[in-house]
Parts: C-alpha cells; sequence; structure tokens
C-alpha cells in the first residue's frame, strides 16, 4: 500500500513516498545486500567534523532468539507489529567527540540525518521503516552491551510491506488513515520569530 504525501508543492518522490507503517509481510526475510545497502546510507549522512556519533546494532529475524530478546526491548503495542518485520536495529549516538572527547552537543542530531538515510534507502528498495521511541532502554542496553557514552536514541523496524490485498479489513482501514502534517506556512518563519503564529 502506497500513501504519498499530500504537498503543497512538489518534492522528491522519494520523500513523498516514505512512511511508516504497521503491517508488515511476516515471512520476507531481508538479505545481507539489502542490510548493508540500508547501512551504507546512514553511512554517508553528515555530521559535524564528519565525527558519525552514530552506531547500530542490528537483529535479523533469521536469527531468532537474539530477535526475540530485541523485540522484547518494545512497548507491547510496538511488538505486536514489529514481528513482522525483517530488521530490527537500535539506534545509538555516542555523547562525545571521537577526536578530543568534548562533548558533542550535535550528536542526537546528526544520529537523527542517518537515521532519517536509512528510512530513505529502504523506501528507495521497494521496503518500509518504521522508527519507535517506545522501547526500554535499561533492557537494549543490556541486551547488546552499549557502552554508557552511548544514547540510545530509537529502535528501527524495517520490512516489506504487506499486500493490500493480503491485508484484514481492519488493517486496510487502520492503514489507510490519511496521512497528516502542519500546514507549510506553519513550520517556519521569516527572518525572526512571529509569536502570532506559534
Amino acid at each position: 500500500m502506497k500513501k504519498l504525501a499530500e504537498t503543497e508543492v512538489q518534492i522528491a518522490p522519494l520523500i513523498a513516498e516514505r512512511w511508516s507503517p504497521r503491517v508488515f509481510d511476516p515471512e520476507f526475510i531481508m538479505d545481507e545486500n539489502i542490510v548493508k545497502s540500508i547501512l551504507e546510507a546512514a553511512r554517508w549522512a553528515p555530521s559535524c567534523f564528519g565525527d558519525q556519533p552514530w552506531k547500530f546494532v542490528i537483529f535479523h529475524k533469521k536469527d531468532a532468539l537474539q530477535w526475540v530478546k530485541a523485540l522484547n526491548c518494545l512497548s507491547i503495542g510496538n511488538q505486536n507489529w514489529a514481528m513482522d518485520t525483517s530488521l530490527l536495529i537500535a539506534v545509538c549516538a555516542n555523547k562525545n567527540f571521537k577526536h578530543n572527547n568534548n562533548e558533542n552537543k550535535w550528536s542526537h542530531y546528526d544520529t537523527g540525518a542517518a537515521s532519517e538515510n536509512i528510512c530513505l534507502q529502504s523506501t528507495y528498495l521497494g521496503l518500509a521503516a518504521h522508527q519507535m521511541g517506545g522501547f526500554d532502554s535499561d533492557k537494549i542496553r543490556n541486551l547488546a552491551n552499549i557502552p554508557v557514552e552511548f544514547d540510545v536514541m530509537s529502535f528501527i523496524a524495517i520490512g516489506k510491506p504487506l499486500a493490500k490485498n493480503l491485508m484484514t479489513n481492519e488493517q486496510v482501514e487502520a492503514e489507510g488513515t490519511a496521512r497528516k502534517r502542519l500546514k507549510l506556512n506553519e513550520i517556519y518563519f521569516e527572518n525572526k520569530w512571529d509569536n502570532l503564529k506559534g
């Protein structure tokens, strides 16, 4: 199922096509080349000083034991649909620069850019990525042995969206809900902040 963004002006098709479904093909297993392609896209995201503060811990569905452990780090609501995806990624950001160990105030921002590249590359490959904030940070930190200097930012679930003709009526209705965004003129100001606009 495609849900193109209803934009006020034209944007790149890849960006318009990207969305976050919750219904995936449970039989689809991602191969190594696809995984590497997705991570390669993240590698080329911009970052302050070219520091690349991100690290990703990936869990393949084909490795069932570790997959289930990672899945259990998610909130129940996210587990209910993410169990049908093929790859789970724990997204981490180094709080400090590598070159001098000083605080990197831009690490979260840069890691977000790398994560968006993952989502866009997934869309380009005919897959879908869904980012999540509903997870237990301590659980995934312990499971994956994530060092304390890294913040666990999010999880990304990636898989093949289920064909519409294979969905239940309830799934079609839920997935078919229109995407919503603020109006374009509500997200920016020109030259100075305008309190009357919010």
